[in-house]
């Protein structure tokens, strides 16, 4: 970054019009010598916003802000000191004078501008033939079946390469730019023969800037399925480094200073949507690479109180992104919080579809980085094996740990792990002992009705308790013949932890019988599962109507309160109501069967 002389400096404050520029952020009316309005830094009713035109100063008497016209333009830009004269400059047509410049850096830096010359001459031109030339049609048709506006559209300047190979070549040599320069801005490339030829070619094109609105590349999305990648950038060199640039930062680096949030997309038309929507504070990271020094660059323009929402696709790619970046902003200690994608929805389609409402209900329920790597882990696990789900105990009972005592982030947490993997909450929270050897917790809960045993002793760990107590009921109705299958069809869905056991109710349902004459079914998990299940029905004897219904309620207990911790985390304090009815009921139920089996 150039060094510039403090008179250019002081010349510079001098010369721009700081009322013209405060009255981009906020509406101002004349008070005697000075001007007043809300704060553009605070929320306000009544205005508190003072600021001296004659002496380019501005103080704000609620939330004590305050400074001269580049102060004003970093504070509401996200923008360091150096670039925000340049910006004013720049904005104001003043030329700044350099300190003391060696001879070399003058000469790198009048090429550096040139390629930067050539580079918005380009985006100029792609914009301009997307929206004049027939050949562009197609692509205009495209941009609007995304729902995109033509002002959006040209707000960000999208263009069109054209098909022919020197389009851009010929127009940049005519202005006086040399091959060279083409070359190493990233805007033709050599062929086998030795000579140039455009880059971009017959593609959508988006220009990638920096902060301050300087194109340094181009991202381009092609209009036919034969033509090699979908997307291809500028070639990384002089200028541009993916690595370093988020797509439309420059646009919402304003509402980011002034949010204090920055919401990160993959793609740039999850952007522009985003955009049109009124989501002004977005970015996009141009794919799943997210690099730490886009993170740096998403943290200093949010500042030290802001925070980045990370909103990537549902896939498998974008859960893994969202992973990294969590990891790189826990290390950094920027404030992360990821949101949670409709799988096979991006965010285009998202606010397209729902309007902007839609997106912002999603950051609403954004995720903190433990929760994400919690949510990590339970979908990943294997919740038909009590090996499975004692592995994913023990990766999310590790992270949870991490998180404050007695918060109520760590009160949802243990709540969500103990309902996916159907153990009680104690398990998740003990501390000093495994998965496989379950720790006793200090403060037990109150006794509840026990079902008697009906089967062979249950293993001792958690996921095999868990998943047993669904494989006992199962075993109990088909030794109990006709009394059995009305307690099969008792069952819903919302009974079994695991699609397994759900497999095998519905089968034991259709073969009750003779379950082993359908095997084998072709689901090898489900025939060794029924198999076991026959097994133990044709050792055990029938236990009768009150161990069948003590087994049936355990289930049905366990349903009700997953489904009342749901209801306590949405605050559906009438759907509360009625769940506390419902365990009462079946508390009452259990009481009055083991009073009958006495």
């Amino acid at each position: 970054m150039a060094r510039y002389t403090q008179d250019s400096i002081e010349r510079l404050r001098e010369s721009v019009d700081t009322v013209a520029i405060v009255s981009r952020r906020t509406d101002l009316r004349r008070v005697g010598s000075r001007y007043v309005g809300l704060c553009p830094f605070h929320e306000e009713r009544t205005p508190s916003f003072s600021l001296d035109a004659e002496r380019g100063l501005y103080h704000c008497f609620g939330c004590g802000k305050g400074g001269d016209t580049i102060e004003f333009v970093m504070e509401t830009e996200g923008l360091p000191f150096p670039e925000a004269v340049e910006q004013l400059a720049q904005d104001a047509g003043i030329e700044l004078e350099r300190d003391r410049e060696d001879p070399r850096e003058e000469e790198r830096r009048r090429h550096r501008e040139r390629l930067l010359a050539l580079l918005d001459r380009t985006a100029g031109f792609y914009a301009n033939y997307l929206w004049g030339a027939a050949e562009a049609r197609r692509a205009r048709d495209y941009l609007a079946s995304r729902g995109l506006s033509e002002e959006v559209l040209r707000t960000f300047r999208v263009g069109y390469a054209p098909k022919a190979w020197d389009r851009v070549l010929m127009g940049a040599q005519r202005d006086g730019f040399k091959p060279d320069e083409l070359l190493a801005a990233g805007l033709a490339r050599r062929g086998r023969g030795g000579g140039i030829y455009d880059w971009f070619r017959e593609r959508i094109t988006f220009p990638l800037a920096d902060s301050r609105g300087r194109v340094l590349g181009f991202g381009a999305r092609a209009m036919r399925e034969d033509q090699g990648a979908k997307y291809v950038n500028t070639p990384e060199g002089e200028l541009y480094h993916k690595g370093r640039l988020l797509f439309g930062m420059d646009r919402a680096r304003g509402a980011v200073a002034k949010s204090g949030r920055v919401v990160v997309v993959e793609g740039y038309t999850d952007v522009l949507a985003l955009h049109q929507a009124g989501v002004e504070d977005s970015v996009a990271i141009m794919g799943t690479a997210f690099t730490g020094e886009q993170l740096g660059e998403l943290a200093r323009t949010a500042g030290e109180q802001g925070t980045v929402f990370l909103a990537l696709d549902a896939d498998r790619a974008g859960r893994d992104a969202m992973l990294r970046a969590a990891r790189m902003a826990e290390e950094r200690n920027v404030g992360l919080r990821v949101v949670q994608m409709p799988e096979g929805t991006d965010p285009a389609e998202l606010v397209t579809d729902g309007g902007p409402e839609a997106i912002v209900s999603l950051l609403t329920k954004a995720l903190s980085v433990v929760e994400f790597e919690v949510e990590r882990v339970l979908d990943a696990a294997d919740l038909d094996t009590p090996e499975g789900r004692d592995r994913a105990l023990a990766e999310a009972r590790d992270l949870i740990a991490a998180t404050p005592q007695r918060s109520a982030r760590r009160d949802h947490l243990v709540g969500k792990v103990a309902d996916r993997l159907d153990i009680a909450p104690h398990f998740v929270t003990a501390v000093g002992g495994s998965a496989g050897t379950p720790s006793v917790p200090s403060a037990p809960e109150a006794p509840k009705p026990q079902a008697p045993r009906a089967a062979a002793p249950r293993p001792g760990t958690p996921g095999a308790a868990s998943l047993g107590a669904e494989r006992v009921f199962l075993a109990l109705c088909l030794a109990a013949g006709p009394l059995g299958r009305e307690h099969l069809a008792r069952l819903v869905p919302d009974h079994f932890s695991s699609s397994l056991t759900r497999r095998a109710r519905d089968y034991l349902t259709d073969h009750f019988h003779d379950p082993l004459a359908g095997l084998p079914s072709g689901d090898a998990q489900l025939d060794e599962m029924v198999a076991g299940i026959a097994l133990e029905a044709d050792n055990d004897p029938p236990k009768g109507d009150d161990s069948l219904r003590m087994s049936f309620l355990a289930l049905e207990l366990k349903r009700i309160e997953r489904d009342l911790r749901r209801a306590r985390e949405a605050g559906d304090f009438t759907e509360q109501g009625r769940l506390a009815l419902a365990k009462r009921q079946v508390f009452d139920e259990m009481s009055s069967v083991m009073g009958q089996a006495t």
